[in-house]
């Protein structure tokens, strides 16, 4: 699987979270849950000042350097973070590990994060996270960008 380093900007995201872990029974459960609230609860169309139409998958605040508890967001990018009802967030600047997928946007991304799973990078286990470029369910372009120390 291959990808380029980049380097980002710090991003403002507002959004839903919940904690779970890759050992939790109902890790997908609670992150497929999120992204149906996110979507059938208006809360994707209701964010203001909205960089742009993409919608993120967060995953940050690792319990240890071993990927333990964590916490799982869905959000948009934001202009302004501070007027919302929702939670605020920030991806921090820093180096990324950019990988670029196409496909059914469940099973894609599922078995890409089994793929860079098994990658020997060197991981911050401080936020990674998912860009949905469009809203194409079978045949989406997702941006997967893996923390990495600096």
């Amino acid at each position: 699987m291959t990808y380029e380093i980049v380097r980002l900007e710090e991003k403002q995201v507002v959004g839903i979270c919940a904690r779970t872990s890759n050992k939790a029974s109902d890790m997908a459960a609670v992150i497929g849950g999120l992204w149906k609230r996110f979507f059938q609860e208006g809360i994707y169309a209701s964010i203001p000042d909205k960089e742009n139409e993409k919608a993120l998958g967060i995953y940050r605040d690792y319990a240890g350097s071993e990927k333990e508890d964590y916490t799982a967001a869905v959000g948009c990018e934001v202009k302004n973070a501070e007027k919302t009802e929702y939670v605020s967030m920030r991806i921090p600047a820093g180096r990324y590990a950019k990988f670029v997928i196409h496909g059914d946007m469940v099973k894609a991304v599922g078995e890409a994060w089994q793929e860079i799973g098994k990658m020997e990078l060197p991981r911050a286990f401080v936020c990674d996270f998912e860009e949905y470029q469009d809203d194409r369910m079978e045949d989406a372009e997702i941006h997967i960008y893996i923390g990495l120390k600096e």
